[in-house]
C-alpha cells in the first residue's frame, strides 16, 4: 500500500476526498447514506457538510434527510479528509448503525407516547371533570 500526503491506495490512485466540491468521488463512494438520512444536521456537522444544517428548519427537515441520503456520501468524501475509502466506509457504516438505532428507539418512544401515555392523560382529564 501507497501511504503520501495525496495518495494511498493499493493501486496508487490519488486520494481526493476533501478536495471540495467538483473533485472526484470514486463510484463505490456514490451510495446511499443511511446516516446522512436519519441522523442530517449532526452527521452535516461531523462530516463538514454544512448543506445539512437546512434539515433543523421544519419544512426542509423530510426533503433534506432524501436529499442527503442520496448525495450525502459523495458531498462527505468531498468536504472532509479521509484515510481512504475503506476508512471512508467504516466510519459512513457507524453512523448508519447509530442513525437506524435513533430511528427505532424514537419510533417505540413514539408509539409508547401515543398509545399508553396520552390515552392516560386523556382518561385523567375525564375523570377531573
Amino acid at each position: 500500500m501507497i501511504i503520501h500526503d495525496d495518495i494511498e491506495s493499493d493501486n496508487g490512485a490519488e486520494n481526493t476526498s476533501g478536495k471540495g466540491k467538483g473533485s472526484e468521488v470514486p463510484p463505490v463512494i456514490r451510495t446511499w447514506n443511511w446516516g446522512a438520512f436519519f441522523l442530517s444536521a449532526l452527521w452535516g456537522i461531523f462530516n463538514k457538510t454544512y448543506i445539512a444544517l437546512w434539515s433543523v428548519i421544519p419544512l426542509m427537515a423530510i426533503p433534506m434527510a432524501f436529499i442527503l441520503g442520496f448525495k450525502g456520501s459523495e458531498w462527505a468524501w468531498q468536504n472532509k479528509r479521509w484515510k481512504s475509502i475503506e476508512h471512508f466506509q467504516q466510519v459512513q457504516k457507524k453512523w448508519a448503525v447509530w442513525g437506524i438505532i435513533f430511528f427505532v428507539v424514537f419510533t417505540v418512544i413514539g408509539t409508547f407516547v401515543s398509545k399508553i401515555i396520552v390515552p392516560i392523560i386523556k382518561l385523567s382529564h375525564s375523570i377531573q371533570e
